[in-house]
């Protein structure tokens, strides 16, 4: 899934009274782009503080990588079919939340979603749709239901053989929360981790205001349609207009609905804010799968989650309790 830098980070330059200032540092880790920014005194606490985060992102792509093979998630998908694997508490309460998101968004969202065979290719090479039964076959493996977890013994089981787990709708969400609690419990007042487009803030900004983020309309990347304040929270942003492919006139994006093996269509740019990025990243999935409609009812009903929606002829639908302060 493509998260694009559809939303920016708005830097205050005034200082406060304690010459605080932002610090921060643009690497690639779990193959994606972290923009770490701290709050500090100084340049040499804040490389310190970052340096932190990186450690605790590389632990936690080493937790959930499918591509390392002593990863314990590797380890699962090697026993599919055979035998329930023990996993550490973490990973185990990882897959325990990934499937109550399922169950939430009716198997919108699903980490079983590794399982699909690649049959969509939107590099520019497919010149037909694939067959119908092509697409039915693609997801026989699919499906949150198979995945059976072992709370006393705390073990994993993928019921088909050749079934496979992976996090990459959730997995620097994650990491981005976990990045934000390590650097809180050593005492960074303020910062943001930004995941690729998976942001986590929290504090304030040197001169005592709020974080804010600027929302950028995917059809015209060169200017912001809102901004908005973000305190102590989450807001995720996956834009699914540059992969894709037309047929019959019919716009189908890469995000591949894991129940039908069908892409989505209809949306082009999803937002959303909730307490943690975690559930910010699956849910902003979610949404391209479900449709407008769907996912703004779904969204609707959860407490402390907005988002903002931006379907494929440029319109903008917004959650009930947001408040767009338009450019």
């Amino acid at each position: 899934m493509i998260k694009a830098y559809l939303i920016s980070i708005i830097l205050a330059s005034t200082f406060s009274i304690q010459a605080q200032q932002a610090f921060r540092r643009t690497l690639k880790l779990m193959g994606s782009r972290f923009d770490i920014t701290v709050v500090a005194n100084d340049s040499v606490g804040a490389k310190q503080y970052i340096d932190l985060a990186v450690v605790e992102i590389t632990r936690i792509e080493r937790l959930i990588s499918s591509w390392d093979t002593d990863s314990q998630t590797s380890e699962i998908i090697r026993n599919a079919g055979i035998k329930p694997v023990k996993v550490d508490k973490e990973l185990f309460d990882l897959i325990q939340r990934s499937l109550a998101i399922s169950r939430l968004t009716d198997g919108a969202f699903d980490i079983s979603y590794a399982s699909m065979d690649r049959i969509w290719k939107f590099d520019g090479s497919m010149t037909e749709m694939p067959s119908e039964q092509e697409i039915k076959s693609s997801v026989a493996k699919t499906g949150y239901q198979n995945i059976v977890l072992d709370k006393g013994k705390q073990t994993v089981f993928l019921k088909l053989k050749g079934m496979k787990i992976g996090f990459g709708a959730i997995g620097k969400g994650y990491a981005a929360d976990k990045a934000k609690e390590l650097l809180i419990s050593k005492g960074v007042v303020a910062g943001i981790i930004n995941a690729s487009g998976d942001m986590n803030t929290w504090g304030k900004q040197p001169n005592g205001e709020s974080w804010k983020v600027a929302i950028t309309n995917p059809l015209n990347k060169d200017n912001a349609f809102a901004t908005l304040p973000i305190n102590e929270g989450a807001v995720v942003t996956s834009g699914n207009y540059e992969k894709y492919v037309v047929f019959n006139g019919k716009r189908y994006t890469h995000i591949i609905d894991p129940r039908t093996g069908y892409p989505s269509s209809g949306i082009i740019s999803a937002t959303v804010f909730a307490p943690k990025a975690e559930l910010a990243d699956a849910l902003a999935t979610s949404i391209f799968v479900m449709g407008v409609d769907v996912g703004l009812d779904r969204i609707n009903q959860l407490p402390n989650i907005e988002c903002v929606i931006i379907d494929d002829e440029g319109n903008i639908h917004t959650s009930e309790n947001i408040k767009i302060n338009k450019q």
